[in-house]
Order: C-alpha cells, then sequence, then structure tokens
C-alpha cells in the first residue's frame, strides 16, 4: 500500500506542483509592475511581538478578556501565523499540533482525542465548538465539525483558543473535556480583495475570494467564498482481498468535496455574523456492513447558521453583551447493502434558535459575570428508509429545550492571589437538570511563576442520536432513558518564565468520569443499544516549552503522558495513546525572502476495538512561505508526512472486519494567494 500511495502522489506532485511553481515565478515580475501604490502590503509573517507571543490574552477561558496566566484553565492559543507557518489545512490539523490532543480520521470524518479519551462511536460531542462564540454543535449529534465539513475557511481564522478542563460552569453542556473557540478575522484585516489557488496531491484544488474592508464611520465588512475538490485516491483494505469484492480495493471512493460562504457585520457594537457550507464525501470502508467498492456510498453534511451579537458599556463598571442565534444542520447518508443491492438512506434535519446575554461588572476586588441562556431545539428529526423498493424504518420528529443560568467571581484575595469560583445551573426538558461548579487558586508567587489549582465538574446530556435512532429493531434499539455524562477534573498546573521570551507549563491532572455512555450488543435481544455503564479514570501530565527570538525564530515542543482506564475492568480503553509528543519550529531562510516551518508529531501505540494495537508512530510535515514574489503576492509549499511513514488509526465499530484505517503517505500541497 505504502509504494501505491507513492506512485500516485509522485505523480500529482510532477503533473500540478511544479507547473504551478514555475507560473508563479513567472508571474511575479509582471505583477510587481502592475501593482497598484496603493495596494496593501501582505500580511506580516511576525505578527506578534516576542512579548505578546508568550503573553497572548484569551476570552474563552471567562467569557471575558485575561491574561492566560490568570485562566482558571491550561490554555493554548494557535494563531494565523502558526496556521499559515505550519501550513494547518483544517482545523483539525491546528488542533493535532496542541498539546494533549490527537485526531483520528476514520476516511469520512475526522474526531479529536482530548487528554487520552477519543471513544470510538462518539462524534466529538464531549468538545465544546464554538465560533465568534456562537455554538457550532448540533442538537442531533451534538457533533463538533474539525474536518472538510467545517464551515469556515482556515484562512478565515485569527486564532484558536484552546481550553482545556471541564467547561460547564460557563457553558452547559458537551464542555466536558475542552472548549474550542475559532475567532475569525476582521474585514479591516484584509482591507481589499484576496484570492487564493491550491493544488494538492489526489487531484486536490481549492480556490477561495474575500472582500474585507473597515470604513471611515467604523463599519467593518467581511465577505468569503471558497470552494475545495479531491478525487482522493484508489485504497487497499486487505480484510476484503477477494476477487468477489475487487481485491479489497476501493476505486475512486475517496473523493472529497466542499463549498462555503462566510460574511461578517460590524458596526457600533452590533456583529452579524453568517456562514453555510455544504461538503459530501465518499466513503470507501464499506461502514455499517455496506456493499464493499459501490460508489453509491456517501455522506452529506449541510450547516449553516446567523448570529446577531453586541457588546456595549452601561456604565464604568458593567458592560453588557448578548447574541441571539439561529441554526440549520442536515445530514444524508447513501448506505447500499445487499445482495440484491439496495439503497438505504439516512436523513437527519436539526433547526434551532436561541439567545444569551451576559452582564459583567469590575470592582475593586472582583470581576462579576452573570449569564443567562436559552436555545429551543425546534427540530430533531432522524429518518431511515430504503430507497426502491420504499421500506420505512425510522421517522422520528422530536423538539426539545435547554435553559441555563451561570455566575462567575474572579476575586483579587491579595496581590498576586486570584480565587475563580463559577457556578451554572441548567434545566433540559429531556433528562431535567444539572449544577456544575469550577475553582481556580491561581498564585504568582513571583513574577514570572504562575501556580494553578483547579477543580471542576461537567456534564454532557444524551443526543437525539444516542436516545431515539434504531433502525426498526433490525440491529439497534431506542435508549430513551439515558442519563448525563459527568466528568470532576483536578488539576495542578505551573508556568515559568525562563527569560522575557522564554516559557515552560507543566500540569497534572485526573478526571473521575461517571455515567460514561457507551454503546453495547444487549444480551437479551442482540440488539445494539446505549447505556450508562461506564466508569473511566484518566490520570496524566504535560509539559510544554515555547520560546521566540529576536530573529524571528519560533518554537513549541510538549509532551503529554495520559493513562486511561475503565474502572470497572481496570483495563486501558481503546484509542488511548499513553505518550503525545509534539514538536512546532519555524525560522526566516534566506534573509527574511523565505519563511520554513517544520512539524514532529509523535503518537503512541492505540488499542484497537478488536483488541489489536496500531503501533506508535512519527509524521513530519514541511512548509515553505514566501512572501516576498511580489507586493501582495504569497507563495506556500507543504508536504505533509514527509518521510512518507505507513500509519493507521483504530476503526470505529462500524466498520468492522476493519480493525485499523491506513492513512495518506507522502502528500503535497502548493499555495497562492494574492492581496488586490
Amino acid at each position: 500500500m505504502r509504494a501505491y500511495f507513492s506512485v500516485r502522489t509522485n505523480a500529482d506532485f510532477s503533473r500540478y506542483v511544479f507547473p504551478m511553481l514555475i507560473l508563479a515565478l513567472c508571474a511575479a515580475l509582471p505583477m510587481q509592475a502592475a501593482a497598484r501604490s496603493l495596494a496593501p502590503e501582505a500580511q506580516d509573517l511576525t505578527g506578534l511581538s516576542i512579548e505578546e507571543l508568550l503573553a497572548v490574552e484569551v476570552y474563552s477561558a471567562s467569557k471575558f478578556t485575561q491574561k492566560t496566566t490568570e485562566a482558571p484553565a491550561t490554555v493554548t492559543v494557535v494563531t494565523a501565523d502558526d496556521i499559515r507557518n505550519h501550513g494547518h489545512r483544517t482545523l483539525a490539523d491546528i488542533l493535532a499540533s496542541a498539546r494533549g490532543l490527537f485526531v483520528t480520521y476514520d476516511r469520512n470524518y475526522q474526531y479529536v482525542g482530548v487528554r487520552g479519551f477519543n471513544r470510538p462511536g462518539d462524534y466529538n460531542s464531549r468538545i465544546l465548538l464554538t465560533v465568534d462564540g456562537y455554538r457550532l454543535n448540533d442538537p442531533v449529534y451534538d457533533q463538533a465539525s474539525i474536518g472538510t465539513e467545517f464551515p469556515l475557511d482556515v484562512d478565515l481564522i485569527e486564532r484558536v483558543e484552546i481550553v482545556r478542563g471541564p467547561g460547564s460552569s460557563i457553558y452547559g453542556s458537551n464542555a466536558f473535556f475542552a472548549v474550542v473557540n475559532v475567532i475569525t478575522r476582521h474585514g479591516g484585516d484584509l482591507d481589499g480583495v484576496e484570492a487564493a489557488g491550491e493544488l494538492a496531491s489526489f487531484g486536490g484544488d481549492k480556490e477561495r475570494l474575500s472582500y474585507g474592508k473597515r470604513y471611515e464611520n467604523g463599519t467593518e465588512v467581511l465577505l468569503s467564498a471558497s470552494r475545495y475538490r479531491s478525487r482522493g485516491q484508489d485504497l487497499f483494505f486487505p480484510e476484503f482481498n477477494t476477487p468477489a469484492t475487487n481485491n479489497g480495493i476501493a476505486s475512486n471512493l475517496d473523493g472529497d468535496r466542499y463549498h462555503s460562504l462566510f460574511g461578517k457585520l460590524a458596526h457600533a457594537g452590533f456583529t452579524l455574523t453568517g456562514a453555510y457550507a455544504s461538503r459530501t464525501k465518499q466513503v470507501p470502508t464499506a461502514a455499517f456492513g455496506m456493499v464493499f467498492n459501490d460508489p453509491a456510498a456517501e455522506t452529506i453534511d449541510k450547516q449553516g447558521y446567523a448570529d446577531l451579537g453586541y457588546y456595549g458599556k452601561l456604565d464604568e463598571r458593567w458592560d453588557i453583551a448578548g447574541h441571539a442565534f439561529y441554526g440549520s444542520y442536515t445530514f444524508t447518508g447513501n448506505y447500499p447493502f445487499g445482495p440484491p443491492v439496495i439503497l438505504n438512506r439516512d436523513e437527519t434535519e436539526g433547526r434551532w434558535g436561541g439567545a444569551e446575554v451576559r452582564l459583567m461588572g469590575r470592582f475593586e476586588r472582583h470581576k462579576l459575570v452573570l449569564g443567562a441562556e436559552y436555545q429551543d431545539n425546534f427540530r430533531q428529526d432522524q429518518r431511515n428508509f430504503d430507497v426502491a423498493p420504499y421500506a420505512l424504518y425510522l421517522d422520528d420528529r422530536r423538539s426539545s429545550q435547554r435553559e441555563g443560568i451561570y455566575l462567575q467571581d474572579e476575586i483579587t484575595l491579595m496581590q498576586g492571589v486570584l480565587l475563580n469560583a463559577g457556578l451554572r445551573y441548567d434545566s433540559y426538558s429531556t433528562v431535567g437538570v444539572a449544577t456544575n461548579p469550577r475553582l481556580g487558586l491561581i498564585w504568582s508567587p513571583q513574577e514570572t511563576t504562575t501556580l494553578k489549582f483547579l477543580y471542576g465538574t461537567a456534564f454532557r446530556a444524551p443526543n437525539a442520536f444516542e436516545q431515539y435512532y434504531n433502525d426498526g429493531n433490525v440491529t439497534s434499539k431506542v435508549s430513551p432513558n439515558l442519563k448525563p455524562e459527568e466528568i470532576t477534573s483536578y488539576e495542578f498546573a505551573a508556568e515559568h518564565e525562563l527569560q522575557h521570551n522564554f516559557r515552560l507549563t507543566a500540569s497534572v491532572y485526573q478526571n473521575d468520569i461517571s455515567n460514561l455512555i457507551n454503546q453495547i450488543t444487549d444480551p437479551a435481544d442482540g440488539l445494539l443499544v446505549f447505556q450508562n455503564i461506564g466508569r473511566v479514570r484518566t490520570r496524566g501530565a504535560e509539559f510544554e516549552a515555547e520560546r521566540a527570538w529576536a530573529d524571528e525564530m519560533r518554537l513549541r515542543a510538549s509532551y503529554a503522558w495520559q493513562v486511561t482506564r475503565d474502572q470497572t475492568t481496570g483495563m486501558e480503553l481503546e484509542n488511548s495513546p499513553n505518550h503525545l509528543v509534539k514538536l512546532n519550529y519555524s525560522q526566516p531562510v534566506w534573509g527574511d525572502a523565505l519563511r520554513a516551518g517544520m512539524e514532529l508529531q509523535y503518537t503512541g501505540p492505540r488499542k484497537t476495538v478488536g483488541g489489536a494495537s496500531t503501533g506508535g508512530y512519527t509524521v513530519a510535515n514541511l512548509t515553505l512561505l514566501h512572501g516576498k514574489l511580489a507586493r501582495g503576492l504569497e507563495l506556500s509549499a507543504g508536504i505533509y508526512n514527509l518521510l512518507d511513514k505507513r500509519y493507521a488509526d483504530p476503526a470505529r465499530p462500524e466498520h468492522a472486519p476493519i480493525d485499523a484505517i491506513a492513512l495518506d503517505g507522502r502528500s503535497f500541497r502548493l499555495k497562492l494567494g494574492y492581496r488586490f
């Protein structure tokens, strides 16, 4: 398989990358001559100063801006410069670069693991994903979309804030292991038209056109459209290596395509944001027992939202903020079963709306946050049927509501000592009420050292899919009596600044999870069912070093150790690596005309659902970024899996008999951007 991947990627490189590189270089001189004197400069690669780089303020930990050292959590911030320097293509790439996180890909969706926990069968429902504070998790699967189905082009991201630990004290459900807040760029950042095009391995191409402007009256506008296509590659699955199943080769079944729209309008404290994305992915793994190598197997995700926010001041002490939102999500899954071949279809539709209002008060020793949130899930519909001859197995139509109120106080006990205390009360029409506290004692014995003692609880309400999906009691049945999952977390963290540009971070933690929702086979009838049967404990430690130099060299290196065990059996969980190592390094080369970014990621062995092991592996990525070809012109080239490492991720239960899914060998991307 490795040799086969290499042949395809090398062919794509010679066919697409070299011609585009030559055209870009030839175009540089005439573009330079044609550039208008008023055209803005290309975005500065250095972005932040050294001091700013290692003293970034964050918003997502407390719903107000604070230094990372004062946040009641351990936080990672990935900036737009980081994304460009390391050639991150999706939100999944961004998350995979952060300490203690790892990503699994099943050739359809990507799933993020946090601190040793990434259950096969979970749809990222144990992290809360927001865009500019808008909750992106849908009301049917609670899915946090991080792959190509994520509705925002990564070029529009200003920064990503990753807040580890339970966040239900201010966010409610799904803020179980972490909160990921994606903050978008402002119209003034573009100050004109920006266009970008990409060519990549496996027949991949992507185009983006954006416009942004800040006007004299303070109004800012940002509009952007993107399109992506990839034919994918032929994939070999040894579990299907028979003549009757095309000798295990899924031909032309790895295609992926999407288009997305994004807009943002801001004026006088109001911000209106909207997005829409549609993504179609072929499924080559014959999941759920589908016919192998059938081109009809595909999934379609469509999602959109509109969010109107406001931020203003009531007086010198009190600020007010709020937003009202509407969201929609539809899913279509086409599944060929047989013989004889019959097309089965899943259809899901979720629609929801709501509002949140928040007050923040600043006093001599207190920073108070008081908020209330309401969401009405108008539609949580699920259908399953055979297309022809038509046979209906599921037609479940539901709605639900949730409300929450929360209070948080950051108290200055004395010089260098903060106490952050928060409490939230949630009420769900489906599962009742939940109350979750968070406490953080933050002590800075000296200006360069901060110690954090953190405690918190969180919950995840069972979603509509877990409670009510079934296929007519053929293989699965409903689970209407599920209880929320609960987690209690303890963490000690230390941050020390060796120099003004060199910071060390270390933490140790324990997570205790109860009422874990697992899918099992009921021995009474042989049907799949979700039940609260699990108790899990995770213990771990994380270490990270961040360094920046005056000549714009930057380094972030981390190591994470974690052990996640089922408390009933004493066994370690599937898809849970004990060791994660990350290294991100970038520096200018050949003066300041070219910048190189190197990324190394080691993932330790993981147990599969079948009881085997995927083995540990190291993947290296290299990105070269050139911003001096012409005014406003930027060229980057990325090589992913530079050493052509052969590796695999554990498969999910629906992929049986496949136990591990091989991932891509060496691949390439060339990206050309121009700002008018």
